[in-house]
């Protein structure tokens, strides 16, 4: 690589990280990896910042390439720019969190909510448009044990998981460019879940059905007893009952 383009790599990395470094903007991109659109004043009040304010900052997130921008009528929206976006928020989550880091100390919840909160977003979350968290995992535990994904050479769907996908999830398999299966590094666990076109279509059904409510302003979904229900029939997953 020639020293030009070093230079010119290494200012688009830097451009980059600095969008990132600011709070207010990785509170927002936190945020939109539940996947959905949101609008400036929704991010304002999670941020815990003035509108104006967050406005600024979703225009250099945009602007950066991190998000963009969905309109509908006068209604402005914002979410993360696809799967790359959301890929390198995650991994940098993981990066950064202490929580099972050996050696670290995990920081102490400034109070009960967000006691609350975090093990919420640890019990089960949407990563982007797939399942994360504790659940997540087990999830993906639990398929690989029944010979539906394998990883022998890497994690695939096997033939027996491309029929079971087929009868849980409608138009499968989906007509996109992404990897249908995909090992997604999970920051709480610090193992892989499913990630990629299955992971996704598989959250969506949960969701859809009723196995999984989503939390009200959080990216944490909550599993309902019919969720516990079917994933025990289907996977033959035994998930304790809520406390």
């Amino acid at each position: 690589m020639t020293t030009r383009l070093m230079e010119r790599d290494g200012a688009g990395l830097a451009a980059l990280a600095t969008l990132l470094a600011d709070p207010t903007r990785a509170t927002m991109c936190l945020a939109l990896m539940d996947g959905r659109a949101w609008t400036a004043t929704e991010l304002a009040r999670h941020a815990g910042v003035a509108p104006s304010t967050a406005t600024q900052h979703l225009n250099l997130l945009v602007g950066g390439g991190l998000l963009a921008e969905v309109r509908q009528g006068r209604h402005r929206y914002v979410r993360l720019a696809g799967t790359p976006a959301a890929d390198l928020v995650e991994r940098l989550a993981a990066a950064a969190g202490d929580a099972g880091r050996p050696g670290a100390e995990p920081a102490a919840p400034s109070s009960l909510t967000t006691a609350h909160r975090r093990r919420a977003l640890a019990a089960a979350r949407t990563c982007y448009d797939h399942l994360a968290g504790t659940l997540g995992v087990a999830v993906t535990d639990a398929m690989t044990a029944r010979g539906l994904l394998s990883w022998d050479r890497g994690l695939v769907l096997t033939d027996e998981g491309d029929r079971w996908m087929s009868a849980l999830a409608g138009g499968w398999p989906p007509e996109s460019r992404r990897p249908l299966v995909r090992s997604c590094l999970d920051w709480t666990e610090r193992r892989p879940h499913l990630g990629g076109a299955a992971g996704a279509a598989l959250c969506a059904h949960a969701v859809d059905a009723g196995w999984l409510v989503r939390v009200r302003r959080s990216r944490a979904l909550r599993l309902t007893d019919a969720g516990r229900t079917a994933l025990r029939e289907r996977l033959g997953l035994e998930l304790p009952p809520a406390g």
